[in-house]
């Protein structure tokens, strides 16, 4: 929809300039304050705290809808294996728009996730990542490698990576903006978490290029896993969810060998997606933790039931029995999906530079990051330009031009 590779680059010059920056002012952040968002922000000015809520109701929201999806992979990821003959358009319309079986799935989902947050970060986030991420990789690489060795697999490539500078607009750059947003985890907590555990030996500046670059191999990778085999059986690439629940399954039936590497591929997802909802539950988890002074094991079970609450919504709203609310034309989940995504992911980030960058003082910044010369910082003062400037206006116009602010003003006057 973007011009394929100009995407892809425009995408890649936001990670440098805008997902680096915020990664290196989120982990320093998190690791000075050792506590949840919402303490973190409060640490530095009692006044901010706001913001730290505002990125945990960000997390309420986006599991709940994401669940709804990882459900899904996991009713895909069964049937690949034992009746891959249904997985086609007609099917994937009547299971999205029940009832039972999308629930089931939704709780088996948000059942596994907890049940990793449950057992804490060593035993619980940290093992289940060096299980299923060396596990991901494999996969991704054994598919990207079917996928290149298919007939006209090359037309796919140059798809992806060849620009087509003709589609780059205001929008394509605000949708590379948003990737960085959500790929990166920025904005809504995750890494400032994730960074409250880090000791003082970890040199932050270093660790957020490497997460970026892995962040970013990941990406594209996952882009040679589809892409060529898109092209190759001359499916339609611009197809949102229907990429990866009809169109898929459609090339792997066509293709040889394909049960074998249609049950890979949605193995790959679940996985990808698993490790995803870990992270996102555990914010609001070190929240009640942090916070409101539970135990690890009841603050998971309250955050899971607010989580579950919120995601049956969701469910619900794909099918008759929901679908029939809407807000603004948007039905329960896009109504999640644009609140965590269009605002508050930009407001969180925005805050998050405005926090870093003029309230807790430059100096205050650097000592932690570097802890006092301890760790070298290349480009110091290009990141406290970025921090202070650049990446703040880049967030305004994300905000502004994204948001749907002016669409629901000219709605409201209409």
């Amino acid at each position: 929809m973007n011009g394929g590779g100009a995407f892809v680059l425009l995408y890649l010059v936001m990670v440098v300039f805008v997902g680096v920056s915020l990664l290196i002012a989120e982990q320093a952040l998190g690791r000075y304050a050792g506590t949840s968002p919402y303490g973190a922000f409060r640490s530095i000015h009692p006044k901010f705290g706001f913001v730290g809520t505002m990125a945990i109701l960000a997390n309420f929201l986006i599991l709940s809808f994401y669940s709804m999806i990882g459900g899904w992979v996991i009713y895909y990821l069964a049937y690949s294996a034992i009746a891959p003959q249904t997985l086609t358009a007609e099917g994937f319309e009547l299971f999205s728009a029940s009832v039972f079986h999308p629930l089931l799935c939704q709780f088996i989902f948000l059942a596994l996730t907890g049940f990793f947050v449950w057992r804490g970060v060593s035993k619980g986030i940290e093992w289940g990542n060096r299980f299923m991420m060396p596990l991901l990789f494999l996969i991704l690489a054994l598919i990207v490698v079917r996928s290149l060795t298919l007939p006209n697999a090359m037309e796919g490539v140059r798809f992806f990576f060849a620009p087509d500078f003709s589609k780059i607009n205001a929008p394509t750059v605000i949708a590379a903006l948003g990737q960085v947003f959500f790929s990166m985890s920025v904005g809504f907590g995750i890494m400032l978490t994730y960074s409250s555990y880090l000791g003082k030996e970890t040199p932050l500046s270093r660790t957020s290029w490497l997460i970026a670059m892995s962040n970013s191999l990941v990406a594209v990778l996952a882009g040679l896993a589809i892409l060529p085999a898109v092209f190759s059986f001359k499916m339609e690439p611009a197809q949102g969810p229907g990429l990866l629940f009809v169109v898929i399954p459609e090339i792997f039936r066509q293709m040889p060998g394909g049960y074998f590497f249609g049950i890979l591929f949605f193995l790959l997802v679940f996985f990808a997606a698993l490790t995803s909802s870990i992270s996102v539950l555990e914010v609001p988890v070190s929240y009640f933790v942090d916070e409101r002074k539970l135990s690890r094991r009841k603050a998971v079970i309250v955050a899971s039931l607010i989580i579950t609450l919120l995601g049956t919504l969701c469910t619900l709203s794909m099918g008759s029995t929901l679908g029939w609310f809407r807000v603004y034309g948007m039905n329960i989940f896009d109504l999640f999906d644009f609140t965590s995504n269009n605002m508050l992911l930009p407001v969180g980030g925005l805050m998050l530079c405005i926090l870093v960058g003029y309230v807790w003082k430059p100096k205050n910044v650097l000592a932690e990051v570097t802890q006092g010369g301890k760790h070298p910082f290349w480009g110091e003062k290009y990141w406290l330009f970025l921090i202070r400037y650049l990446v703040p206006l880049a967030i305004i116009v994300i905000l502004v031009s994204g948001s749907g602010i002016q669409q629901i003003i000219e709605s409201f006057f209409e």
